[in-house]
């Protein structure tokens, strides 16, 4: 990795992220009951079903994170092939089927005398559906925070993209007995477009433009000064995301509570599982971490409007979707965290 790419160290904002998180849920929470107007209002800001608002604050999010990558080295994540398997083992063959499990175990089962019957398929449709597809833009917070190869997480984000084209529709109609779904093809472009296609090629040209001016020292500098950037603006879309569904969080605090418990479970299964295989395979750390996170995460706006599309904007389905959103941050800040507290016994030699 080369010098500009290495990450600074951690500020005092960055080492208590977890502290502002919980304060910006508290209020994101409390304004969307308070004062839901303005945010319902920013909330219908949407082209097929992409919030642009949110967009907006994902680009300021992984601008700096894409600055760190050099393309001309983009070939060296050959060397990286075995966590780019463990990978996909962990998004195209058993996320959405541990998911499954876990909804039908807790959902169908444990949970059910607690839950509306009518709606407990709804309910597992919609935690299935949250599993069947891979995250795109937020790993780049994640990976970037565990240090992590950019370019693994590039490459991994770019081919999840186009197996996801192919590959979700099916797994969903298998897993939810549905002979055909209609998957909303313009949400997904549009969000691959808006998230990973855009971002990579304007952080591309401000790369070569700060190198152009002051070399490596000039880009150096750009990405301390974005570093704070990026992370207000994650703290800033959680006070969003939490505003737009502070009224439901409120009137159904149980349903809510009792729908996280399979999607918090399924998060520590799959990062552990891409972890210890990483680990295993002799997988160096800075692509293991990466690996976790995007094995675990969720591309909660795919979600939401396929569930939306099939179940209706008031379904089961849709609010299962939805706290997957709520629950995404906190979680994989919590999973981060392991990851790099785990470094040293990682990087220990495993015992024959």
């Amino acid at each position: 990795m080369n010098s500009e790419a290495a990450k600074p160290a951690m500020n005092i904002f960055e080492r208590y992220l977890t502290l502002w998180v919980a304060l910006c849920i508290v209020a994101g929470i409390g304004l969307g009951h308070f004062i839901p107007q303005p945010f319902q209002l920013i909330g219908r800001a949407e082209i097929a079903k992409v919030n642009i608002p949110v967009a907006v604050l994902i680009w300021l999010m992984i601008i700096p994170m894409l600055l760190r990558i050099d393309f001309s080295a983009l070939h060296q994540v050959r060397e990286h092939w075995r966590g780019i398997g463990i990978t996909l083992f962990i998004n195209w063959a058993v996320k959405p089927f541990s998911m499954a499990a876990l909804g039908w175990l807790f959902i169908g089962v444990l949970f059910a005398p607690m839950l509306a019957a009518p709606e407990i398929d709804s309910y597992i449709a919609g935690l299935i559906i949250l599993a069947a597809a891979p995250c795109t833009a937020m790993v780049f917070v994640w990976s970037n925070l565990t240090n992590g190869e950019p370019h693994f997480t590039l490459s991994q984000v770019a081919l999840n993209d186009v197996i996801m084209i192919f590959a979700f529709a099916p797994i969903v109609a298998l897993l939810l007995g549905i002979s055909s779904i209609t998957v909303p093809w313009q949400t997904l472009m549009l969000s691959v477009g808006l998230y990973i296609v855009l971002p990579v090629i304007f952080a591309q040209v401000l790369r070569k433009w700060l190198l152009a001016r002051g070399g490596e020292d000039r880009l150096r500098s750009a990405l301390e000064f974005l570093q704070p950037v990026s992370l207000v603006s994650l703290l800033a879309m959680l006070v969003l995301l939490f505003s737009f569904q502070g009224e439901q969080i409120i009137a159904q605090p149980l349903v809510i509570a009792l729908l996280a418990v399979p999607i918090i479970i399924q998060v520590y299964f799959n990062s552990g599982l891409a972890y210890l295989l990483s680990r295993r395979l002799g997988v160096a750390h800075c692509v293991a971490g990466p690996s976790a996170l995007i094995g675990a995460s969720n591309f909660f706006e795919l979600a939401v409007a396929v569930a939306i599309s099939l179940f209706g904007f008031n379904s089961g389905a849709a609010l299962a979707t939805v706290v997957g959103v709520l629950v995404e941050v906190p979680v994989m800040l919590s999973v981060v965290r392991i990851v790099n507290s785990s470094r040293g016994w990682y990087e220990k030699p495993a015992r024959s």
